[in-house]
């Protein structure tokens, strides 16, 4: 993690507090710039009772924000008026909400790391369960996230010339994007655009960022609209991102134990699309964009969607992990399958896998 940490600081449970400054003060500090860069407008004691959990009366947050004054936190830009941030309360508020959310992405990455090795696990077991127990073969794909929402968007600097856009959408996956950019941008202008992005995107999906919107968000970033316009195109690519799509299978040699399928064509076919698993893919991409498919669906002979399976049913059940995330779990026999059997291992296993893998 980058350290912003500079003489006269330090940093207590990540979060950097300058040693003059107790909690309370930092509180009052934090809400005041907030307010500020919300409205523009200087804020006073009143406004700032209302946003912190202090329960101080106005005149204590009086004598607050005119300690931090005198620390040069805070600025009074007119006799009467309210304060506004300074240069210095700037810096120590952009280099906490920096360190913040760099653990915050951290943290989901971990997570996501960890659970990805978990999942990996759990599936491979139930391709291989499920097969043991029909006798025939089985695949099972990873959960995909569809109809994905922004959950965060994070700016920070790379350099004078580049910017890092972090893009978390729904099911804590994570998108990194380096954006270019003609001069270099302060840390006050990278706080403001995050805070315009994240207030107008954050729990929307792709269809619902409209352009109306989007001209609204360039006008508001003024010089800067086309950082907007690239975070932008950042996003619909993280949120419609094409991955390789995982799939495992499990007792590709039952296939051997059906006459019907196992003279040496048929059987080489057979074993051929599950070792390159092209034809697996599109079956389970059109299992999951099948929006009218939410239970147990049954392909036999030429109905099932694969060419070289002419001769085989093709079982399949949605199974789905929270946020959206779904995946497909197969069984392949051939037409005499015990369809009874298989189709209650399938709502089995689809039960299990909630139960035994909490996202």
């Amino acid at each position: 993690m980058v350290s912003f940490k500079k003489d006269g600081e330090n940093k207590i449970g990540g979060i950097i507090t300058a040693m003059e400054l107790d909690d309370r003060k930092l509180k009052i500090l934090q809400a005041v710039i907030r307010n500020y860069l919300e409205t523009g407008e200087p804020v006073g004691s009143r406004t700032i009772s209302k946003y912190t959990d202090l329960n101080l009366s106005s005149a204590t947050i009086r004598n607050e924000m005119a300690d931090l004054e005198e620390l040069g936190y805070i600025l009074q830009p007119h006799t009467s008026a309210g304060r506004i941030p300074s240069d210095k309360g700037y810096r120590l508020y952009v280099d906490n909400m920096m360190v913040e959310k760099e653990r915050e992405v951290e943290e989901m990455k971990s997570l996501l790391l960890e659970k990805e090795d978990k999942i990996e696990h759990l599936l491979k077991q139930v391709a291989r369960v499920l097969a043991n127990n029909t006798n025939y073969a089985t695949l099972i794909s990873a959960p995909t996230v569809h109809h994905n929402k922004v959950k965060f968007i994070q700016l920070s600097r790379v350099d004078e010339k580049q910017l890092l856009a972090v893009i978390v959408v729904e099911g804590n996956m994570i998108r990194n994007n380096i954006l270019e950019v003609q001069e270099a941008l302060d840390d006050e202008t990278i706080l403001k655009l995050n805070m315009l992005l994240n207030t107008n995107l954050n729990g929307l999906s792709i269809d619902e960022i409209n352009l109306g919107m989007i001209a609204a968000m360039k006008q508001t970033a003024g010089i800067h609209s086309e950082i907007v316009s690239s975070v932008i195109d950042a996003v619909a690519e993280a949120i419609r991102a094409d991955e390789d799509l995982q799939i495992y299978t499990s007792g590709a040699n039952n296939i051997f134990r059906y006459p019907e399928l196992s003279d040496g064509q048929r059987a080489s076919e057979l074993i051929s699309a599950f070792e390159e698993k092209k034809q697996l893919t599109e079956l389970v991409q059109g299992t999951l964009t099948d929006e009218k498919n939410t239970g147990i669906q049954v392909y036999i002979g030429e109905e099932t969607p694969m060419a070289n399976m002419k001769d085989c049913s093709v079982v399949t059940a949605t199974y789905e992990l929270g946020s959206g995330m779904k995946g497909t779990i197969g069984v392949i026999g051939p037409k005499r399958m015990d369809y009874e059997k298989v189709v209650d291992a399938l709502k089995t296993m689809k039960k299990q896998i909630d139960q035994l893998y909490d996202m």
